[in-house]
């Protein structure tokens, strides 16, 4: 199969010809018809965060099912069934998924995000001199690849397989923030800060949710106009001086219910602790470098009741099949993506990502 290889820091990715990998107990190997093209994965290619190489990275896929593993229940999932798969890929059997947060697995991250690699210790995917080559979630931008059946759902036959990608991280990780760590209310005011893909979609949840104000705030005009289109009600530079008292205007001097942090870098996340109002709270959602801190006016946090969550992802085996459900029949957001790239365009997709060329999300087709 051909899959896009990822040397090392420093180094473009690079097609190759690997193996066709096997899926192991109770996993399946996906036909990939496409991959979305993520900020994360640009984290891990500029070496702001570490992982092994070489690696197949790409975490939000879409395709068919090729071969069911050892263990895998044949009435839930079928050979030739059209699925998505989520980034986060559950053990199921961990502490935090017994107590169903399996939206922070510690198989996951101690396995696949520390070491590329599945939860026998192992990855799937080797070179022709059979060495090893490790997994960026199920190392997704490749023809081929295996995703424990955790994370794995079946969409109906109405569902546009390529633009489906972007359900498992992209719509997938804005449904998470909207409905668990915020859990917007009708009538509540939200702002979101920074609205490339992920916020696109945190706005699109947000309308959804009954927000009565979305208000969307980034540098860039054409990610504005876009915002709007995903239901935001206004849009404003960020970079204005003036831009928290813009917000206070708009919302009768007080500031937004709701502030979404969603690109994780320090002048962010220290605006959108000045738009939230008395008891307001942020969620953070965009990934930073390892090592990037903010600060925080403790005495306001205390005496204003302000709140502050972290949110990553989304509950994986709860939340999955209802997004599913829920886009079947309102595919608003498929109005985030803005390209498609060939997978021997990746490096290409990755370039523009960085230079902030892509106005919402792009995902990589396969052949």
């Amino acid at each position: 199969m051909k899959a896009c290889v990822f040397p090392g820091v420093g180094e473009p990715m690079r097609t190759e010809i690997l193996p066709i990998p096997k899926p192991g107990e109770g996993e399946v190997l996906v036909k990939v018809a496409a991959c979305g093209v993520c900020h994360t994965d640009l984290h891990v290619i500029k070496g702001e965060v570490k992982f092994p190489t070489p690696a197949v990275l790409g975490h939000e896929i879409s395709g068919t099912i090729a071969e069911l593993g050892p263990g895998v229940r044949s009435e839930m999932l079928k050979k030739n069934q059209r699925i998505v798969a989520s980034f986060i890929m559950p053990c199921g059997w961990c502490r935090l998924c017994s107590v169903g947060r399996d939206d922070l697995c510690e198989s996951f991250f101690n396995y696949n995000r520390l070491k590329g690699q599945l939860y026998d210790g192992k990855t799937r995917l080797f070179r022709e001199d059979n060495s090893p080559v490790w997994m960026y979630s199920m190392g997704g931008l490749a023809e081929y690849c295996v995703v424990p059946a955790t994370a794995v759902f079946p969409i109906p036959d109405n569902m546009s397989l390529d633009t489906s990608a972007i359900l498992g991280c992209a719509v997938f990780t804005g449904y998470g923030a909207v409905r668990h760590n915020a859990d917007v209310r009708i009538g509540q005011t939200v702002a979101v800060v920074a609205a490339g893909g992920i916020g696109l979609n945190v706005i699109n949840w947000s309308k959804l949710s009954g927000a009565s104000q979305i208000l969307a705030l980034d540098v860039d005009d054409k990610k504005l106009e876009l915002a709007k289109l995903m239901g935001a009600t206004h849009t404003l530079r960020s970079d204005n001086k003036d831009i928290v008292q813009q917000v206070k205007d708009l919302t009768q001097g007080q500031g937004v219910d709701i502030a979404f942090e969603a690109l994780g870098t320090r002048q962010t996340f220290e605006l959108a602790m000045e738009l939230i109002r008395d008891s307001g709270k942020v969620v953070a959602i965009g990934i930073a470098p390892a090592g990037t801190t903010a600060s925080v006016d403790i005495q306001r946090l205390v005496r204003r009741g302000l709140q502050v969550a972290g949110s990553y992802g989304a509950r994986v085996r709860a939340d999955m099949p209802e997004i599913v459900r829920i886009v079947a029949s309102n595919d608003s957001y498929k109005k985030s993506i803005t390209a498609v790239y060939e997978l021997d365009e990746a490096n290409q997709a990755y370039e523009d990502l960085k230079n902030r060329k892509i106005v919402g999300r792009a995902i990589v087709k396969m052949p």
